[in-house]
Parts: C-alpha cells; sequence; structure tokens
C-alpha cells in the first residue's frame, strides 16, 4: 500500500489521485495521523480551536472527506470507515477528532443539496465544514429568492476553522413550521468566544450570531433529508440515503471511543513502569489492576463492535432498497449512547486506577478524562433521552422524537 500520505502541503490538493479514493487507504492515513494530531493536543488545548498543523494534516490527508462525492474528489466511503477514521484521530486529540466528526459528517449532509450549492462548497474541494441542528433558536423569513436568517447557536463544534457552517431555523409554511436547513460561508455570521469549557477545550465550539442574513435558495433544505431518501441516481452509495440524524451517533461515539482508546493506551503505557510510592511496589502487579486493565480493554471492544454492528445494519437495510423504520433509526442512536456509556466507563476505569499523578494537566491521561467527560454530554449520547425513546418503541408506544 502506497500513498499512505500525500507528499505535497498543499491545502487545496484533491485527494482524488489514482489510489486516494480507496477507504484503506484513508483509514490508513488517518492511523498515520494518530502521533501527527497528539504532538498537538496541548497546543490544541492552549489555542482552544485544532492546532494550524493539525487543520492541515487533515486536508492534505483527505480524511474528512470520506463522505464526500467522488465527483468532487471524494471517497465515497461506507459508513464502518467513519468510524476508524474518527477513532484513530481522537486516540491522538479529542478535541480534533470532535471537529472532524462535524466536518464529515456535514459533508454526507451538503452531498444532498442542490448541484449548485454544492458546487458553491466544494470550490474547494477540501473545505471543512461545521454547523449546528437545533433549528428552534433560529428564524428565517421568506425573500425574493431566499430567505434571511437571524439567530444565536451554541455549540457550534470546528466553527473557528471551518469555510462553511450549516444553520438550522423554523420558516412558517402556513400553519406549521418547517425545519429549514441553511449554509452560509464564514465572512457571513458572527463567532462569540463563550467556548472555556472543562473538557475537548480545543474543539473551538463556540456560539454563532447571524443578524438578518441572506441566505440563496440554493443554498438552504428543508430539513425532511435528515430523515433519508431514496437514490437520486443510479449506483448513489447507501451513505448518501441514510437518516443523518439517526447516524450522527455512530460518528459522534466513533470520535468519544478514540479518546477512551487513547486515554487506556496511556494508562497501560504507564502503569507498566509505575510504582506504587508507599508500597514500592510495581503498579502492575497488582491484582486490582489487573482487574481494571481487563475491564477498560472489554469496554472498548464491546464499544467498537456495537457502532459496527449499527453502521452495518444501516448498511443492509438501504442496500435492500428501504430507509430504516423509525423504530430502526430510534435503535441506531440508542446504540451509539451505550457505545459512549461503554467507552466513558473504560475511561474512568484506568482514570480511577491512575493515582494522584493523573489530575496533573501536564499527564495527558488527564486531558483524556476531561474530553471523553465533555464528549458523553453531547445530545446523541444522552443515556435517558435516547434510551427512553427506543424502549418506548419496543412497547408499541409512538416516538417522542420527531428528528428521527
Amino acid at each position: 500500500m502506497n500513498n499512505v500520505l500525500p507528499a505535497d502541503t498543499d491545502a487545496g490538493r484533491s485527494i482524488a489521485s489514482e489510489d486516494a479514493t480507496d477507504a484503506e487507504i484513508i483509514i490508513a492515513r488517518a492511523n498515520a495521523l494518530t502521533e501527527v494530531v497528539g504532538a498537538h493536543a496541548d497546543e490544541t488545548e492552549r489555542l482552544r480551536r485544532p492546532a494550524d498543523a493539525n487543520c492541515a494534516a487533515i486536508r492534505r490527508a483527505g480524511i474528512h472527506r470520506i463522505f464526500q462525492p467522488a465527483r468532487f474528489g471524494g471517497a465515497e466511503a461506507p459508513f464502518r470507515t467513519g468510524v476508524e477514521v474518527l477513532s484513530a484521530i481522537g486516540r491522538g486529540c479529542g478535541s480534533t477528532a470532535w471537529v472532524l466528526a462535524q466536518n464529515i459528517t456535514h459533508n454526507m449532509m451538503v452531498s444532498q443539496w442542490p448541484q449548485e450549492a454544492q458546487e458553491t462548497v466544494w470550490a474547494d474541494p477540501t473545505a471543512l465544514l461545521s454547523g449546528i441542528l437545533i433549528p428552534g433558536i433560529g428564524k428565517a423569513t421568506v425573500v425574493d429568492g431566499g430567505y434571511r436568517l437571524s439567530g444565536r447557536w451554541p455549540f457550534v463544534s470546528g466553527v473557528d476553522v471551518c469555510d462553511f457552517a450549516l444553520f438550522t431555523a423554523f420558516v412558517p409554511d402556513g400553519d406549521r413550521l418547517i425545519d429549514l436547513h441553511l449554509i452560509l460561508p464564514r465572512e457571513q455570521f458572527e463567532i462569540i468566544d463563550t467556548w472555556h469549557a472543562i473538557g475537548l477545550k480545543g474543539s473551538a465550539s463556540n456560539d454563532v450570531s447571524i443578524d438578518d442574513v441572506f441566505v440563496p435558495r440554493h443554498m438552504t433544505l428543508d430539513g425532511e433529508f435528515l430523515r433519508g431518501r431514496a437514490p437520486r441516481y443510479d449506483g448513489e452509495p447507501v451513505v448518501f440515503q441514510a437518516p443523518n440524524y439517526a447516524m450522527f451517533g455512530s460518528m459522534i461515539g466513533s470520535a468519544q471511543l478514540g479518546i477512551a482508546e487513547g486515554g487506556v493506551a496511556t494508562y497501560l503505557d504507564q502503569a507498566v513502569g509505575r510504582v506504587a510510592r508507599m508500597s514500592t511496589k510495581k503498579v502492575a502487579d497488582y491484582n486490582t489492576h489487573h482487574v481494571k486493565v481487563a475491564e477498560a480493554v472489554t469496554c472498548l471492544k464491546a464499544a467498537r463492535q456495537l457502532i459496527y454492528g449499527t453502521c452495518d445494519l444501516a448498511t443492509a437495510i438501504l442496500e435492500s432498497g428501504r430507509l430504516p423504520t423509525l423504530e430502526e433509526r430510534a435503535q441506531f442512536r440508542a446504540e451509539a449512547a451505550l457505545a459512549g456509556q461503554l467507552s466513558a466507563r473504560a475511561m474512568a476505569v484506568v482514570w480511577d486506577a491512575g493515582g494522584g499523578g493523573a489530575i496533573y494537566d501536564r499527564n495527558p491521561l488527564s486531558r483524556y478524562y476531561r474530553d471523553i467527560s465533555a464528549a458523553a454530554r453531547h445530545i446523541t449520547q444522552n443515556w435517558d433521552a435516547n434510551l427512553g425513546t427506543f424502549g418506548r418503541m419496543k412497547l408499541g408506544l409512538p416516538i417522542d422524537n420527531p428528528a428521527l
């Protein structure tokens, strides 16, 4: 396997070379970047956004373009590729993986926009995308040729380093409200510096404010696309037909899995040579640590298999020619939340085993723990909300999450 990482550093260069659209090549590139982004993890925390070196490496490797159409140099890769790519980056830097999850999933969403919008966004095919899917705090009004948008949105992860961002707002349509999705270039919105958080410090999850900005109609799309659709053209990959909202948790969960894998690996490296100060006994000799290591590693394996299972089931359903049912969509979210719980559990186990030295900021174990604590609070990882919806449907009750 050659060309694991492109030799050039031109951020505008497409990955659509002879072998760059192959999923295995992209996964190899992501694995090669684990140490690269990890080397800049402290800088990313300090800047409260991904370090320039991390953004440049991601653009150059093209790993954010796995769900981008081939006609724009993307890979059109299967869902599992997202698991591999995001977990690899998460092992090195949780904040960078968190932002990459936005880049990847929003590329997948834009693939369903009108052709003119895609050409605008991917005039530079390596563009980084951010966004937020909370329509209730935005307001769009119909005007000639499009809409005027206003609002303020929190948690817009990666917004400081994005080229375009997706926003959501309600727009009146007779006696109902439509959840409209709108794409704006970076220069058309204001970033408000609110992201001073306990974890994922470098994810640039700031607020964004928009005040009466015009958005052309072709840069908008009804939120119904999030629920999936039939193929637009023969041979279109199923990844572009998926219910985006239902699958989002699997990608977020993959970044979270990578954080936990990085934390567990860090603990194992430290534990091998660590000596307990009071007893002068090697920590690795304690049976209690044997149990903790086994629990953490097993949790990670179970989390990964859960996410794989969701990706494979979604793929099989879409390849059969139908969209997932509401119950299946609720199942996808429930499994992603459970995978997140298992990842968080693995990290908590090694954090507890890490002793007093783990609490220092200079110890990377501290960063992994803080990052996964923040990641576990994402809506797709909310245990009660996601498991509750799935449980309702298994009991024959109507769905309580209209976004699915």
